[in-house]
């Protein structure tokens, strides 16, 4: 099970909030600050531009420029013209194995997302809304928070089944408009005909749960833009979910885990490929990991212990994207099929003397040519393996790996896969979402030194 720890030395109020475990009710929300009238449409949407929040879905985009473009398009459609008048939606589908904050925010603060959602509404002129998701706790906790504190606008609460490719935004929109949730060729791209063919915003939860916040406390817009959840996993610990502002260094991150000496780690769930040791210097900073050819992504950081084998944690990753292909481009099944039987082979140490050369063509020519992510995923894994550990690939050609031998890689899909945190329904809710039963007691491990403190914020 995944736990929670609160920032170290921050003060209430952050995303995570004083009480993680337990869901926010509206009375709750509205006594910190929440669902007030602080800012206009005009004004916030200057308050994002200026702090520079990125979406928190994976491919950090900035929110403002995509609140502006769906705005923008509606209004070149015309708000009264049929399909014209654009759409809002809460993206709660969290594909990546890797990461549980999406799931967590939707149980315990679907209040949070909710105001961030109506405020996406009035910037680009939305008439509905919709929430995403596959997880039934978190869908019941937002139909809850839905009749406590009716919305400005329709919000309907839409059900997927849950798949890598399930979030990925024109998955979304096709599965909204009663189709099946798989990616579909673009362009057209959401912001300009989605939902009924209307504009569409498609926007991750914890990047509105971050526009909410920047709503109330506009003066601190550059610290809310900055601050951001990760889940943690690897090693001897159970993974947690916290939040840390941009600029700790991910061997911080790593020695905070229970694994001061990490041998790297799984970027971004998986699309951040893998990292060595002297990447765990690299500040958590989305551009500063960019230039390092890898990844923040959903904020999903899977460490590898030093007695750990990167080669069974790329066939682990290679063997979920198999799996979890959409199976309706060609490229894509062939591609991942050919990508995870090679890295299956080097661990099980049957890989024959062209693997190498095999996985490092698939890695650069792969990219791009499917409709979604999963294929880039794939061949980012292949190549980030063969940069970082060039080393291990070669012994494990020369000879089999007993580490590899002990993992099992065949069943590393759900080594690889989170729980979400549990959270007991608010103190007045009839019926509480989950069991409310108190997170198990976990002493904080030591750092070698502190990590920044996140600014309060409602």
């Amino acid at each position: 099970m995944t736990t929670i720890r609160l920032p170290t030395a921050g003060p209430p109020g952050t995303v995570l909030g004083t009480a993680p475990d337990v869901g926010e009710s509206a009375d709750a929300y509205r006594a910190a600050g929440g669902y007030g009238v602080h800012t206009t449409p005009g004004e916030l949407l200057a308050h994002l531009t200026a702090s520079g929040l990125r979406g928190r879905g994976g491919a950090g985009f900035p929110a403002a420029v995509k609140l502006r473009s769906v705005r923008d398009n509606g209004d070149r459609g015309g708000r009264d013209a049929p399909g014209g008048r654009p759409v809002v939606v809460a993206n709660g589908e969290e594909g990546e194995p890797g990461s549980a904050k999406d799931r967590w925010l939707l149980r315990a603060r679907p209040h949070l997302v909710l105001d961030g959602l109506a405020r996406a509404a009035a910037i680009t002129g939305a008439a509905r809304g919709f929430v995403y998701l596959s997880d039934p706790a978190a869908g019941e906790s937002v139909r809850r928070a839905l009749a406590e504190h009716p919305p400005p606008l329709p919000v309907e609460v839409v059900e997927t089944d849950h798949t890598y490719v399930a979030g990925e935004e024109t998955a979304v929109v096709r599965r909204i408009d009663g189709g099946p949730a798989l990616p579909a060729a673009k362009p057209p791209r959401p912001f300009e005909r989605g939902v009924g063919g209307a504009p569409t915003l498609v926007s991750n939860v914890e990047t509105l749960a971050r526009i909410a916040l920047t709503a109330a406390r506009p003066d601190l817009r550059t610290d809310i833009a900055r601050g951001t959840l990760v889940t943690l996993s690897g090693g001897p610990a159970g993974p947690v979910l916290t939040e840390v502002p941009y600029g700790v260094p991910l061997r911080a991150l790593a020695a905070r885990h229970g694994i001061p000496d990490a041998a790297g780690a799984l970027m971004g769930g998986l699309f951040g490929g893998l990292v060595d040791a002297r990447a765990l210097d690299l500040p958590l900073e989305p551009d500063a990991l960019g230039a390092a050819d890898t990844a923040l992504g959903c904020g999903a950081i899977r460490f590898l212990a030093p007695d750990g084998c990167p080669v069974t944690c790329a066939a682990d990753a290679a063997a979920h994207l198999t799996a979890e292909s959409a199976r309706q481009c060609g490229v894509c099944v062939s591609g991942t099929s050919a990508v995870g039987d090679a890295l299956y082979a080097l661990a099980a140490g049957t890989a024959g003397p062209d693997t190498a050369d095999r996985l490092d063509r698939w890695s650069r020519g792969l990219r791009g040519r499917g409709a979604c992510g999963l294929l880039d995923a794939a061949a980012g894994i292949a190549g980030s393996l063969l940069r970082a550990f060039p080393g291990q690939v070669r012994s494990h050609l020369a000879a089999p790996c007993p580490l590899c031998a002990a993992a099992a890689p065949a069943e590393g899909t759900r080594r690889l896969t989170v729980a979400a945190p549990q959270v007991a329904g608010p103190p007045t809710a009839a019926a509480p979402v989950l069991p409310p039963e108190p997170l198990p007691a976990r002493p904080p491990l030591p750092l070698p030194e502190p990590l920044p403190a996140l600014k309060g914020t409602p």
